[in-house]
């Protein structure tokens, strides 16, 4: 629909029209906030109150020094492309989504993941038995968020403000999938889990790319009836596999 247009020139003739009560709504930017403020907030009162909440405190392993960098970067970053990068399609969502979202952030990676990574028995990996390991992983980290926020960037520079037009995208992985910005996201997480080795991550992992591979193939289908000459060699999330 275009939204630059009035809703009368939608009408013909003797139309009828049918209106639906979509009950409470919230604006998509405030969903997203508030959905990635959870890990933030539950990170930082997990360093804060560690005697209280853990009842003994520990120096944090340079493991856990890294990930905290890799959470806290990932979901500031989510918080800054929210409110400067993203362009909706559409202004609102059930107001209920907020909650529905929010656990998965707030419990799932913030409770299920954080308390137990940030743990004073915590102990990494044996395998990372070197500060160049635990760097290498960050190096990762940073390159698929990089990879990610272009991604992003790419998406917003197809749809004009105010339309839900949009193009081809092209460039940052978008050459072998349609969601680019999935693929690169759902490494992230992989490499956040595997240099954490903890169950809440994977967990959060499994589910975040579950979601998102949904997502991406219904946008692929999206994208193979909209445009005639779309690549037809493009995967919808994973090079070569989905």
């Amino acid at each position: 629909m275009d939204r630059t247009k009035r809703l009368g020139d939608y009408l013909e003739g003797d139309s009828v029209l049918y209106f639906k009560d979509l009950g409470a709504q919230v604006s998509w930017t405030t969903v997203f906030l508030v959905e990635y403020a959870g890990p933030i907030l539950i990170t930082l009162i997990l360093i804060l109150f560690q005697q209280q909440i853990y009842g003994k405190t520990a120096p944090y392993t340079l493991n856990q020094k890294l990930g905290i960098g890799m959470v806290l970067g990932h979901y500031l970053k989510r918080e800054y492309e929210t409110l400067y990068v993203h362009r909706f399609s559409n202004d609102t969502m059930p107001f209920m989504n907020i909650f529905k979202n929010s656990t998965h952030y707030w419990l799932f990676f913030g409770v299920f993941n954080m308390y137990f990574y940030l743990h004073p028995d915590y102990t990494a990996p044996a395998w990372i038995c070197c500060d160049t390991i635990n760097y290498c992983f960050l190096a990762a980290f940073v390159l698929f968020e990089g990879l990610n926020f272009m991604c992003h960037k790419t998406l917003r520079n197809l749809r004009k403000p105010g339309t839900t037009e949009r193009g081809i995208p092209k460039g940052w992985g978008f050459g072998m999938v349609s969601c680019a910005n999935y693929f690169w996201e759902a490494l992230c997480w992989i490499t956040f889990s595997i240099h954490a080795q903890v169950l809440g991550a994977w967990f959060f992992t499994f589910v975040s790319v579950a979601q998102m591979a949904q997502w991406a193939l219904k946008k692929h289908r999206n994208y193979r009836k909209e445009f005639k000459d779309y690549p037809r060699k493009r995967k919808a999330m994973f090079p070569f596999l989905l």
